[in-house]
């Protein structure tokens, strides 16, 4: 039975496409790297999810200047905070989720520190979260097993009894190398095709509530 439900952020609980991507071609533009309308629609899709020194390794971009551009990214995302909302059902979802006897909740994100408390701030279900693993919690990131598997042993779970609920490829990955199950959020995924062999599909957030 799955009493010990882990969640991914961005594309899961919260949309948040519309605050990272933009400002990551932004932040790239400054530095002198420009892309085609076609290239900045695929490389937005593909890198959103995971960490932004991830994201610009993955574009080439050389290990001198990541570091200035991170910082650039971080800014226009700052500017762009209004573009963050909450997944319709979502709340609602996680609520009742929460009241489930023996059930717990956790989050393994790719999000920083500051940006996880922006989100507690802003959300109310943030308050579910018994366990939570961000960047700077382990060493690896997805779609290596690590910050899942933190999620897990912070839960004292086991992968028979916990799931890992996220948007992306990486996501999937991610918690088959831990052993455990996942649940592809649909409805918050910019590339659902890529998360079709997920043990659970859920077409919206109130799916969340048939797994048992």
């Amino acid at each position: 039975m799955i009493t010990n439900f882990i969640f991914d952020i961005d594309g899961t609980l919260i949309d948040t496409s519309e605050m990272y991507m933009p400002a990551m071609i932004m932040a790239l533009a400054d530095f002198g790297y420009h892309y085609s309308p076609e290239e900045e629609i695929k490389y937005q899709k593909e890198l959103f999810g995971i960490t932004g020194h991830d994201s610009l390794v993955q574009l080439g971009i050389p290990e001198n200047q990541l570091s200035e551009i991170l910082t650039r990214w971080n800014e226009y995302t700052n500017q762009r905070k209004a573009y963050m909302r909450s997944l319709s059902g979502i709340a609602e979802a996680l609520d009742q989720l929460a009241q489930r006897p023996q059930t717990q909740l956790a989050v393994a994100t790719s999000k920083k520190a500051p940006e996880y408390a922006d989100f507690t701030q802003r959300f109310a279900f943030a308050k579910y979260f018994k366990v939570v693993i961000k960047e700077e919690d382990t060493r690896k990131h997805k779609p290596d097993p690590e910050p899942l598997l933190a999620a897990m042993q912070g839960l004292a779970g086991s992968p028979e009894n916990t799931i890992y609920v996220g948007d992306t490829v990486n996501d999937l990955k991610a918690a088959h190398a831990a052993g455990m199950k996942f649940a592809g959020a649909l409805y918050g995924s910019s590339q659902p095709e890529k998360i079709q062999s997920a043990d659970f599909l859920l077409h919206q957030p109130a799916d969340l509530l048939t797994i048992k």
